[in-house]
């Protein structure tokens, strides 16, 4: 036997990323854990329909099939579940189960003229055949056609060898007339036909709709997928209006409003680019980014850019937060704590210079029609640039500026004042403050 029948996945899927393959495997066996717990309900209701219902046969009937039939099923069920927890569904499994799943049913059926001392052409009214469209749709849990053309195909050959197996008994009779057909033991052929053709027609479109249903889940955990790697270039703030914007994004859209600037730079870069390898560089850096970035992201804020070895950060843009100003001084102030509380790479202690600043500022995509970045930008933007530089001058590690001060509140941190100084590119004075290192060690 060709065991790459078992495998067959479609065409798409095979093209698709490992992770993503991944992602789509993960539904299926949970659908299977699903299809499993409703099989359980499909067997226990039988057995509650067994029991409740009253017994026809004689009392001294030797054999009763039903109950070894349904108990065969619960521990088939049983197994089957236990398998799907474990995530050990092979393919192959899939189809005997598919296969086990009818015949027990056709097996039950049929079991029900012995159980009932009734002759074969009993069983072909009883209504228990409307459990093979539950079956059948049992297996559009899973989103793959192939398994519901699997259990279509073997609940309408399953019923025609049960067909066959009346009509092959000399004493059936064979009618057309449908009166008669209801109220005797005769057999009318074509209500068996219809039968098989309902099923093979719910069967195709149950596999019709699958196969479209499928697609959209790939198209689903494929776009889920772009979005959380988006999410690591751009803030997931901006992802998120990226999704539901009604008429796209186009470079120069922008939100102009009051914001919180943070910018962090790594102290000493160059000469620790000069003493570390490339790839040493390059961990050690990753290793101060994610110790940095984790207080700003914990008080609200956004990085929107890594420049080098420095870090720009906005609160309150593209994230709304009423308290930005304070919140990016309590990451600055985490910051220093954490930094002056661990080593990097081989052991090095790292030191971050941060400048603060807040002003109205616009927060947009920037960039050509098919390359795009978010940023914020605006002087007040290049303000907290500037006082950060300003560290070297007053050796000191956060200046914080009048704006930012008086929006997070005076008195509700240990700030102190530097001075007034022109900075760089401004031509009117600048009061800037730092934080009393005696009140925050660090």
């Amino acid at each position: 036997m060709n065991t790459n029948f078992f495998n067959l996945a479609p065409a798409r899927d095979q093209q698709l990323p490992a992770r993503v393959r991944a992602a789509i495997q993960r539904q299926q066996a949970l659908s299977e854990v699903i299809i499993g717990w409703i099989q359980l309900g499909v067997v226990l209701t039988f057995w509650g329909l067994y029991t409740l219902a009253p017994k026809t046969f004689s009392e001294d009937a030797a054999f009763e099939p039903v109950p070894w039939v349904l108990a065969c099923y619960l521990a088939f069920t049983l197994f089957r579940l236990i398998l799907a927890h474990r995530k050990r569904l092979p393919d192959w499994f899939l189809y005997i189960s598919v296969v086990i799943d009818m015949t027990l049913l056709m097996a039950l059926i049929w079991s029900f003229h012995l159980q009932y001392e009734q002759p074969p052409s009993f069983y072909l009214k009883a209504p228990t055949l409307l459990y093979v469209f539950i079956f059948i749709a049992l297996r559009a849990l899973r989103f793959e056609a192939r398994f519901v053309i699997a259990a279509g195909v073997t609940a309408a050959v399953g019923w025609l060898l049960m067909v066959w197996y009346v009509i092959s008994n000399d004493s059936m009779e064979i009618t057309r007339d449908y009166v008669k057909y209801m109220t005797s033991n005769s057999v009318l052929l074509g209500a068996e036909f219809d039968k098989v053709i309902t099923i093979l027609m719910v069967t195709i479109i149950l596999a019709v709709a699958l196969y479209r249903a499928r697609n959209l889940l790939i198209e689903s955990v494929v776009e889920s997928t772009k979005a959380k790697d988006l999410s690591r270039f751009v803030p997931s703030e901006v992802v998120k209006q990226v999704q539901t914007s009604a008429d796209g994004v186009t470079a120069g859209q922008g939100e102009l409003k009051q914001t919180t600037i943070l910018f962090g730079d790594l102290e000493g870069f160059t000469s620790l680019s000069e003493e570390l390898s490339p790839t040493e560089l390059i961990n050690t850096l990753n290793e101060y980014f994610a110790a940095v970035v984790e207080p700003i992201e914990r008080y609200g804020g956004v990085v929107t850019q890594f420049q080098g070895d420095a870090i720009l950060a906005s609160f309150n843009q593209p994230k709304a937060d009423d308290d930005h100003a304070a919140n990016a001084v309590r990451a600055a102030i985490d910051i220093q704590k954490i930094l002056s509380s661990k080593t990097f790479g081989k052991g090095r202690r790292l030191r971050s210079r941060i400048g603060i600043n807040s002003g109205v500022v616009v927060g947009g995509l920037v960039g050509t029609h098919d390359r795009l970045g978010y940023t914020v930008h605006g002087d007040d933007v290049n303000l907290a640039a500037r006082l950060e530089q300003l560290n070297k001058d007053y050796g000191t590690y956060i200046i914080v500026s009048a704006s930012t001060r008086e929006l997070a509140g005076p008195d509700r941190f240990p700030f102190k004042k530097i001075g007034e100084v022109q900075v760089r590119g401004r031509h009117s004075d600048t009061t800037i403050y730092t934080i009393n290192r005696g009140q925050y060690t660090f």
